[in-house]
């Protein structure tokens, strides 16, 4: 029943009855999953769907081509498939040996033809509606959004940044990205419960690996000085792999720089609390707003400020609920004027995805200090967390198709989200951070 259930709840978000024949459908492929393999399952899904012939359940068949050529089909019918998709995968998902199983059904649809077979002596008119409306599934968000989970579920290598394949195939380095890639208003409580759990998981790994790494590094460093100071060659311990995709100089400083001593003697988060205990209750939100120019721009470097960057975000911020600058601040006003800020720095929206400032920044002052920024808002509204995580999932939708080589600048900032998420709001250790001395900097 739960999984009629969730059915039912994916019909509410579209407001619309489901018809007899998808309810048929959506039952016909529960009842299967209950007992077929998955590569039962997937070929059944390739005769249905992408060959549309040759199906053993003459009655479903029929009732797949009544929904190809129903009147909404054209609006409706990527949601239906998807749906269907998502019956299998949310089953699949539960069990870790059925996970190979994912990337394989959603392959299906990048072996389509570009366009459908027309010649109507050899094809009936119902099913080339149906190819047609596969294909435009293959070109559809929806199939996107299965595909980046495809590259979630496979344990391809992603140990390597620089190559000719596509930014999207390092979708599984980012958790922090799932929820905004993966999860769709149509998804399914289960999918969106499973998403999150792999998300979990995912982190945590990342977490553990860099934990692991920084105490490798430290050993490696004190037997370094040990057998300096003794005189004789240093003792051979394991190696532990750099679990980023930045070399060890790279991982060192940003881990120094969102952990450490930032901005004088103060780590980013000291002075987080300074600045949100400054803001005295009968603050007025004007006062914010220039004490909060003040806070981003002491991260930026004074000789690239001066140039333009510290007059746009004066007049970003200037602008900004000018109507609302003799209130005092509250929750609110926080929240909305740190979103607008994110807007700014990284980009604006998936519709709108210009995002000069951002490339500016990262090409004058580096992805660490970027970053720097963008954590230095996100710790004094930490409700803003998930807006920020947001911005970065529509650059990497924007450039998913991108080869890794051509977008190294956004890898890089992705890898330097990713060690300060894990840094500030994780659970690895980075108390053995001062005792390293990093030897060179190769992974």
């Amino acid at each position: 029943m739960g999984a009629l259930t969730n059915v039912a709840t994916w019909t509410n978000i579209h407001n619309r009855q489901i018809t007899p024949e998808e309810q048929e459908l959506y039952d016909h492929l529960l009842y299967l999953a209950n007992f077929e393999s998955p590569s039962q399952l997937i070929e059944r899904f390739r005769c249905l769907f992408v060959d549309a012939t040759g199906y053993p359940d003459g009655r479903i068949s029929s009732a797949l081509e009544r929904i190809a050529t129903s009147k909404f089909a054209d609006q409706e019918f990527r949601f239906i498939l998807n749906r269907c998709c998502h019956i299998l995968i949310n089953r699949w998902q539960t069990r870790s040996q059925y996970h190979v199983a994912i990337p394989e059904l959603i392959a299906l649809f990048d072996i389509l033809p570009s366009k459908p077979i027309t010649d109507l002596s050899r094809l009936r008119s119902a099913r080339r509606r149906l190819q047609d409306l596969v294909i435009a599934f293959a070109q559809s968000e929806q199939c996107n959004t299965l595909r980046r989970l495809a590259q979630v579920m496979q344990a391809a290598d992603m140990h390597s940044g620089v190559d000719n394949r596509p930014l999207g195939t390092l979708i599984r380095r980012y958790p922090y990205l799932y929820e905004h890639c993966l999860i769709t208003q149509e998804s399914t409580f289960e999918h969106q419960q499973a998403i999150r759990q792999i998300q979990a998981e995912v982190q945590h790994q990342f977490e553990v690996d860099l934990s692991r790494y920084i105490t490798y590094q430290v050993r490696r460093s004190q037997l370094a000085r040990t057998a300096a100071s003794n005189g004789v060659p240093e003792r051979l311990i394991q190696p532990v792999r750099n679990p980023t995709l930045l070399n060890n100089q790279e991982l060192f400083t940003a881990l120094k720089q969102f952990k450490g001593k930032a901005e004088g003697n103060c780590t980013y988060r000291d002075l987080a609390q300074r600045f949100v205990s400054h803001q005295d209750v009968n603050s007025s939100y004007k006062t914010f707003k220039s004490d909060l120019y003040f806070y981003i721009t002491a991260s930026v470097d004074p000789a690239y400020g001066k140039q333009q960057f510290n007059k746009q975000l004066d007049t970003r911020l200037r602008n900004f609920l000018p109507n609302s600058d003799d209130q005092p601040l509250d929750d609110s006003l926080m929240i909305r004027t740190c979103s607008h800020l994110l807007n700014f720095l990284v980009v604006e929206n998936a519709q709108n995805p210009h995002h000069f400032i951002f490339i500016d920044l990262v090409t004058n002052i580096g992805p660490t200090l970027t970053t720097g920024i963008l954590l230095k808002i996100v710790l004094i509204c930490r409700k803003v967390k998930p807006y920020l995580e947001k911005r970065f999932s529509i650059l990497f939708n924007h450039y998913e198709s991108s080869t890794r080589d051509a977008v190294q600048w956004l890898i890089h900032s992705l890898e330097n989200l990713n060690v300060a998420m894990s840094a500030n709001f994780g659970a690895v250790d980075l108390s053995y951070l001062q005792q390293i001395h990093p030897v060179g900097a190769k992974r």
